[in-house]
């Protein structure tokens, strides 16, 4: 089972999260090349720091030995000491240390240089040829501190530009697509007999062979239904014509023969003649349903088409007949002719196989609901599952070709409708309904 996506949410999360991708990435190697910046400014300040102070401690000591000094460097206020120093002697005698200096921090023996314990980064230095020792350290979690605090000022601006670039993406990716999605809009609110070329121009230069393909495809189907359509009319009228000949032909010859014999003959001959001439007259019903005709350029009202026909009907079964009409216009897309094949199918079908001494219900709702209900014996549901296959019929002594019922589903599905028949009708114990509605 595949999942469809849109194009343009593809696109718009595909592009921001490539674009914070590279963000992150970016800031990620900005945050590298900071630290690596940070720890030769903090290195240097710890050189700077040990030069400046180790002339003044030095100068100190010495004044020490005159029986001045203290061993411990006042400080003029409390505060943080980031950078503290101790001063010593070769063997590692304490001589002067920075009032929050810790000795533990620091080597048993003084050393010149960089170096790194588990927690400080230490510089040392000597003076007064080798015999006084400075050595200045900084905690790591202060250089750490500061790398983190760089990192989060990069990091910071994601929060703001990640769904300022996902707007911004979305906007790109939607007006760029604009024309693509008018494009499909244009196909979507074209009805089903809508056969005309979609329009191709300022189409992306990627979606032009789609559009040059489905105007191909359309012009390949016009033309198919057309032939049908042609072939269809001139197939009915060669067929009519010579079966109403012939039997016109019998209908005379029965007139002339004298023996009962021969005119039974002849009767079952008529017989014949007209059931071919019905059954023609459907099949080519059913091919022109099948055809792709369902469906107008144009809406028609539906009221007028219906009135007619039951007036049709009225002449023959005079009174059988009880039709319910909206009282303004039930405009469709739906082929006058093949909506007026449809009522014929579903209203002969009714006045055949319903109750003789029961009315034929018709009516038509200002939705464009058409109904149908007759009264009559209950379909059982295995048979009223198979009445619109063709050439399939209910248990009955009516006549008929069992071809009503197709031609009226083939008609409903080709206009885009559904056509519901129930056993027993809506609100009845007994009788049947057709029902047709749209989608």
């Amino acid at each position: 089972m595949t999942t469809r996506t849109s194009l343009q949410k593809s696109l718009g999360i595909g592009l921001t999260l490539g674009v914070t991708l590279l963000w992150l990435l970016g800031v990620t190697a900005s945050g590298l090349v900071a630290q690596h910046e940070m720890n030769e400014v903090f290195d240097s300040a710890l050189e700077e720091t040990a030069q400046r102070i180790l002339p003044l401690a030095v100068t100190d000591i010495l004044n020490r030995e005159n029986g001045t000094g203290n061993q411990t460097a006042p400080a003029m206020k409390d505060h943080d000491e980031y950078l503290t120093y101790l001063v010593r002697d070769p063997k590692g005698n304490l001589l002067l240390q920075s009032h929050d200096a810790d000795p533990r921090v620091f080597g048993t023996l003084p050393r010149e240089g960089f170096s790194n314990t588990a927690t400080h980064r230490i510089y040392g230095a000597s003076a007064v040829s080798d015999t006084l020792y400075i050595e200045v350290a900084e905690p790591l979690a202060h250089r750490r501190e500061a790398a983190l605090e760089a990192g989060l000022a990069l990091l910071m601006p994601l929060v703001f530009l990640v769904p300022i670039s996902l707007l911004g993406v979305w906007w790109i990716v939607r007006l760029s697509l604009r024309k693509v999605v008018e494009f499909q809009q244009s196909i979507e609110s074209r009805g089903a007999g809508d056969l005309s070329p979609v329009a191709e121009d300022r189409l992306p230069k990627e979606f032009e062979p789609i559009a040059v393909a489905v105007n191909r495809l359309l012009e390949r189907l016009h033309r198919a239904l057309d032939t049908e359509r042609s072939f269809t009319a001139n197939s009915a009228h060669e067929l009519r014509t010579p079966l109403a000949t012939a039997l016109a032909k019998v209908q005379r010859l029965k007139t002339q023969v004298q023996s009962n014999q021969l005119k039974n003959n002849v009767a079952e001959i008529e017989d014949a003649l007209r059931s071919l001439s019905m059954l023609s007259g459907k099949l080519l019903e059913l091919a022109k349903a099948e055809g792709g005709g369902a469906i107008s350029q144009n809406q028609h009202n539906l009221v007028p088409i219906l009135a007619m026909i039951v007036a049709d009907f009225e002449g023959q079964v005079p009174g059988r007949i009880i039709l319910s009409l909206p009282e303004g216009e039930v405009n469709s897309f739906l082929d006058p002719d093949a909506f007026a094949i449809l009522v014929r199918n579903l209203i002969e079908n009714a006045l055949k196989h319903g109750s003789h001494n029961q009315s034929v219900e018709v009516s038509l709702a200002d939705d464009g609901t058409l109904r149908v209900c007759n009264g009559g014996k209950v379909v059982p549901p295995e048979q009223l599952a198979l009445l619109r296959n063709r050439f399939a019929r209910s248990n009955t002594d009516a006549t008929g070709s069992g071809l009503g019922l197709a031609i009226a589903d083939a008609i409903a599905k080709g206009a885009g409708m559904t056509l519901h028949l129930r056993s027993p009708a809506t609100g009845r114990q007994d009788g049947f309904e057709a029902e047709l509605v749209a989608r």
